[in-house]
């Protein structure tokens, strides 16, 4: 009898308690995984897109927030908005010039608690050979196992950046990333 409630403890427990101290890799295979952006079109509306290509990890435990860690690695020759015109001039020297900056890169420094499952993610964004400090609003979307035997955590998450502050020359005003990582514990 101790052993079966003993048994029945754990696996309750198992499926209530939220994960501890874990490392996660982002399920970009399983497209579970999405960095989209905005940016106003000639101020008459919105344009929008994502990158197609990117991979990274990530450090959470839920009990010290602020140990938590994620790092980003975003081929920027995967910019995908749509019009392949259009891609192609981004791509260029104009823009994004992505024969010399293949690699767009987002590494945390500071990971603070907002309270509610709330993050401000501070980093440093590696984008056109210029690195800048970022936050990204977050928020915990979830976590708990998946039907494949594994266990997933995921976030969403929004900045803005201002292309000028990346050395990129352009008249553009702020684009707005819209994030969404879930990430398969390792």
């Amino acid at each position: 009898m101790k052993k079966t409630l003993l048994a029945g403890a754990l696996a309750i427990s198992s499926i209530i308690l939220p994960a501890q101290a874990a490392d996660y890799i982002i399920d970009t295979k399983g497209a579970h995984a999405s960095i989209n952006f905005k940016i106003k079109h000639i101020g008459f509306s919105w344009l929008t897109g994502r990158f197609n290509t990117f991979d990274g990890k990530f450090s959470y435990d839920e009990k010290n927030i602020a140990a938590s860690k994620i790092s980003v690695n975003i081929d920027t020759s995967s910019i995908d908005s749509n019009h392949d015109k259009r891609d192609k001039h981004i791509r260029s020297d104009e823009f994004l010039d992505v024969a010399k900056y293949a690699t767009a890169s987002f590494v945390s420094t500071k990971v603070e608690d907002k309270g509610n499952g709330k993050l401000a993610i501070t980093g440093d964004l590696n984008l056109h050979g210029v690195t800048k400090s970022i936050v990204i609003d977050a928020v915990k979307v979830g976590e708990g196992k998946d039907p494949w035997g594994g266990y997933r955590l995921g976030f969403a998450g929004s900045t803005k950046i201002t292309m000028k502050d990346f050395g990129i020359d352009s008249n553009f005003g702020d684009i707005s990333f819209d994030l969404h990582i879930e990430g398969i514990r390792q």
